[in-house]
């Protein structure tokens, strides 16, 4: 090969890769957000993970590849324990937030006590997360940031009303997000995952292959959202702001 060739390679490893950024990501000791670092870790980036689980935390930083990554234990929905995961973190190219409940119930039984809870972690927690982020300019021009919501905030489902509004009020508040930053190239995503297919989902196996039917190609990977997140972490997707991504398999709606 001749030095300095452009190769597909070379191209990929620039365009996707994540060498020399550092990335926040909450909710990674388990789930989606676990996968999702161990992915961006092999993509070289260097990473914060925040959780509340020690154990599971610690787990998750011991997979990780490469060097420099650290954790942060916090519980989110404490306002003061927030703000000192923006201290802590210090300057960071990129943030995913995945932590967050589900928040299942009719509405005609939800209680007030279980609509803040919902509210609180799956919107509150990562709206002033981001706002304390910005306000001490943690995040560096040209970086990134994906909101974790969901397919159910597309869609009506029956059972599903805290977290459905939990999840459409992450879309409300990108828009505005993204336009407020263009102006400093940092870029604020949504990801809508439908169905992903975890030890949490598989419990009750006989209701999760009945609903697989629903989805043309089939139900998700936590490998399937890693990657989307590689993807708006990294410099391939340069231009792509404002958007509310599903990734729903095709999903047949009732």
């Amino acid at each position: 090969m001749v030095d300095n060739e452009i190769t597909p390679e070379l191209v990929a490893a620039t365009l996707f890769g994540l060498a020399g950024k550092t990335i926040l990501i909450t909710g990674a000791s388990k789930g989606l957000g676990q996968e999702t670092a161990k992915y961006l870790a092999a993509a070289g980036a260097k990473l914060v993970i925040c959780g509340r689980d020690q154990q599971r935390l610690d787990e998750t930083l011991k997979s990780l590849l490469g060097s420099g990554h650290r954790s942060i234990i916090a519980e989110l929905t404490d306002m003061d324990k927030l703000m000192n995961v923006a201290v802590e973190c210090g300057k960071v190219d990129g943030v995913v937030h995945c932590a967050g409940i589900r928040g299942l119930s009719p509405m005609k039984l939800v209680s007030e006590t279980h609509l803040s809870e919902v509210m609180a972690t799956n919107y509150t927690s990562p709206v002033m997360l981001t706002r304390h982020l910005l306000a001490k300019q943690l995040i560096t021009n040209g970086g990134s940031i994906i909101f974790m919501s969901s397919v159910a905030a597309l869609s009506g489902t029956v059972g599903v009303g805290p977290y459905a509004g939990s999840k459409a009020a992450l879309i409300g508040v990108m828009r505005p997000m993204a336009l407020e930053l263009a102006r400093r190239k940092i870029r604020v995503n949504t990801l809508c995952p439908a169905l992903v297919e975890t030890t949490l989902t598989t419990e009750d196996r006989p209701w999760f292959d009945e609903i697989s039917k629903r989805y043309p190609l089939g139900v998700g990977q936590p490998a399937d959202i890693a990657q989307a997140c590689l993807y708006l972490l990294s410099d391939a997707s340069r231009v792509v702001t404002g958007t509310v991504f599903a990734m729903d398999g095709g999903l047949e709606y009732a």
